[in-house]
């Protein structure tokens, strides 16, 4: 089976590096999925979403993240996130209580860890 190398890094920690298959990620101009082979590009995530990586072996990991950058080069993903987490580390009662928040980073980050808990249970 085809992989990719990737990375997933947020500010405070490289939070997973291997081989997948595939990669999803939310972009301010969409969701795009990174299949081995793809062409070289550069993209800014979104204030809001989830990443899936779904490795050549185990299950899918989901993580949300919250603003930062795609990096697509030959065989290499590179997802630089300026606040990551994974989805089963969410606290989704405190992500629910962000949303009722008026700061909008605290409320777009809210919004991204409950679309990755909503994410991770359809992976």
């Amino acid at each position: 089976m085809a992989s990719v190398t990737v990375e997933l890094v947020s500010v405070e920690r490289m939070m997973w590096h291997g081989e997948a298959s595939i990669v999803v990620a939310q972009t301010t101009e969409g969701e795009i999925g990174v299949l081995p082979g793809h062409e070289p590009m550069l993209a800014e995530l979104g204030e809001s979403g989830a990443v899936i990586i779904r490795p050549i072996e185990g299950n899918a990991l989901v993580a949300a993240v919250q603003g930062g950058f795609l990096s697509v080069a030959k065989d290499k993903v590179t997802v630089l996130a300026e606040y990551a987490v994974w989805a089963d580390e969410v606290d989704a009662d405190a992500a629910q209580a962000m949303l009722d928040t008026d700061d909008e980073s605290l409320h777009a980050r809210g919004a991204a860890e409950l679309m990755a808990i909503r994410r991770s249970s359809q992976s």
